[in-house]
């Protein structure tokens, strides 16, 4: 059973690549937007933002960063929606396969197509001046703190793409992921906010995450932000994958 699980799972994960790679402007539309944040708070309204010492690209990049994660795990709940509406779930549940391989395929295919638009903000921000001296260990935290993050917000958006009415529904879910983290500490540092603003910035999971890749990036010790980020990671995906399979079950039974 597990050998044909990983077997099938993989076959399904090709076929979902190949969709991306014949269509590019999945990774493309999902770059674009962070990108244009990023040069709009850099070049525009950067130089009436205090941050603290250091570039403000450097202060801004984590936050940009999660922003990217958020927008393209909408397409996972697109793609899911169109093949639930195209019939093809139907089609896989007359072969041999196992079941949670279909789900399983679309995540890992977040994972990877996230990735590589990490990578693409990641260079435009070098671009415009952000510089770091992390070694391999932090940059390797940081991949595996965005790993987990991709992770849980792929499992939350399975849940619209099996559910939705139309295809607009299926990618809406994203939109407060993405609004977020202009409620945290990405963009400004939380003092500066009024204080019921700035109570719930200093304690939802984004500012943890933030706060967490900021102090891997500048070298410095990672505060107890890393636990909180990760209690606030493992306990969505936790739930998320519960709500997601029981989902799938539902609608496949």
């Amino acid at each position: 059973m597990t050998t044909r699980f990983f077997g099938d799972t993989t076959a399904l994960l090709g076929r979902s690549l190949r969709h991306i790679l014949r269509s590019p402007d999945t990774i493309i539309t999902t770059s674009i937007m962070p990108i244009a944040f990023m040069l709009l708070f850099v070049y525009v309204l950067g130089g009436a933002i205090r941050s603290g010492p250091g570039t403000y690209v450097n202060y801004l990049l984590p936050g940009i960063l999660i922003i990217t994660i958020a927008s393209g795990v909408s397409y996972t709940a697109f793609r899911l929606f169109l093949d639930m509406k195209g019939g093809i779930f139907e089609r896989f549940q007359s072969l041999p396969i196992a079941r949670s391989s279909v789900l399983w395929a679309h995540v890992l295919t977040s994972l990877v197509a996230n990735m590589v638009s990490v990578v693409v903000v990641v260079l435009v921000a070098l671009l415009m001046g952000f510089r770091s001296g992390a070694g391999v260990l932090a940059w390797l935290a940081v991949a595996g703190l965005l790993l987990l993050l991709t992770l849980t917000l792929t499992w939350l958006a399975v849940i619209p793409g099996l559910t939705a009415k139309s295809p607009d529904g299926a990618g809406a879910f994203s939109y407060p992921l993405i609004f977020l983290p202009f409620i945290s500490s990405a963009f400004v540092p939380t003092h500066t906010m009024p204080g019921p603003v700035r109570a719930f910035a200093e304690h939802q999971p984004v500012t943890s995450i933030v706060d967490t890749i900021r102090d891997l990036f500048a070298q410095k010790p990672v505060s107890d932000d890393i636990w909180t980020a990760l209690a606030w990671c493992l306990g969505v995906l936790v739930l998320a994958y519960v709500l997601a399979t029981a989902t799938y079950r539902r609608k496949i039974s």
